[in-house]
């Protein structure tokens, strides 16, 4: 089976204990360290298989192949690619059944990181997730003030709505929120509004 790896954890001495979104689930799982053993990273994408063992509650990680992308050579990239990915952790940590949602999104957004700005594609990424989980704030009242918000609109952990005046934060035009709402892109929002949509998003899902 795939999956991208979203947390590594040290065990005893080596070895490891990795957690993947695979193709349905979310595995929690034992990495043993040896020669043998090809290199595993945050936020690789790996073919591997399980093996259970009575003598363990955590079924083995085995036979693992790195399925690579050409921008991981990229330092700038790859580092951006890992900060994203280990926000899924602390979001999906007590979920085991997740079906396909996830690892698809994170497949397509693997694949569009080459050839586009990768903090469009987590941004537009994010509000998908939203979207699927039923999160994403479309009518636009303030978070703070609960008032109805005409323009100077600005958005806070969780892309909730607000006040520029209430968040003293950058606003967002009005146009290109709700074109990335509409049809999950960043079309019509400036660099230093995806920028700040980057660093709300890394606040936490």
């Amino acid at each position: 089976m795939q999956g991208f790896i979203i947390k590594l954890s040290r065990a005893r001495e080596e070895d490891m204990i990795v957690t993947i979104i695979a193709e349905e689930n979310l595995q929690t799982l034992y990495r043993f360290y040896g020669a043998r053993h090809s290199p595993i990273n945050m936020g690789f994408k790996i073919d591997f298989e399980t093996e259970h063992s009575l003598k363990s509650s955590i079924p083995r990680l085995r036979d693992v192949i790195h399925l690579g992308f050409p921008w991981m050579g990229e330092y700038e990239r790859l580092r951006l690619w890992q900060q994203f990915i280990a926000l899924f952790h602390p979001h999906l940590k007590d979920s085991e059944s997740i079906g396909e949602f996830y690892f698809a999104l994170l497949n397509d957004a693997a694949l569009r990181w080459k050839d586009q700005n990768p903090k469009r594609v987590a941004v537009e990424s994010y509000v998908r997730l939203l979207d699927y989980e039923g999160r994403l704030h479309k009518e636009l009242n303030c978070f703070f003030c609960d008032q109805s918000i005409e323009d100077d609109i600005s958005l806070i952990r969780a892309f909730l709505p607000a006040h520029q005046n209430c968040s003293h934060t950058l606003s967002i035009n009005p146009k290109g929120l709700e074109w990335l709402y509409r049809h999950a892109s960043t079309l019509f929002l400036e660099d230093k509004e995806v920028e700040r949509l980057w660093y709300v998003l890394n606040e936490g899902f």
